[in-house]
């Protein structure tokens, strides 16, 4: 069973940064695409960056310019940068990963228990 375990989330002010980060265990990393997705009080879970195989990023028209995904293979992490943060950025944050599957924003079959980011005007 895929292991995943978010990190680095917290409070900030509007315009702050934060670095999320999600560890992964019991897979072959680098066979996986990786995703970031969040889900605020009262919101559906929407899709906001994610990473593949071949390290190609694809990420939601709200958060594109200002978050940036990385892995690193070599410790089975994937990573999400966010700069610039604005208060509707308040969400729960999930690591997610998945073996197969054409679309990098959904089908995903491993999450993580989340991290909670907070951003205050």
């Amino acid at each position: 069973q895929v292991q995943l375990v978010e990190s680095g989330g917290g409070s900030v002010q509007a315009g702050g940064s934060l670095r999320l980060s999600c560890a992964a265990s019991r897979l072959v990393f680098n066979l996986y695409q990786l995703a970031w997705f969040r889900q605020a009080p009262g919101k559906e879970r929407e899709f906001v960056a994610s990473i593949d195989r071949s390290n190609t990023p694809y990420y939601a028209d709200s958060v594109k310019d200002r978050f940036t995904i990385s892995r690193d293979n070599a410790k089975s992490t994937v990573y999400l940068q966010m700069n610039s943060l604005k208060t509707e950025d308040t969400a729960v944050y999930h690591c997610a990963a998945k073996r197969v599957g054409n679309d990098p924003r959904s089908d995903y079959n491993s999450w993580g228990q989340g991290t909670q980011v907070t951003v205050s005007s």
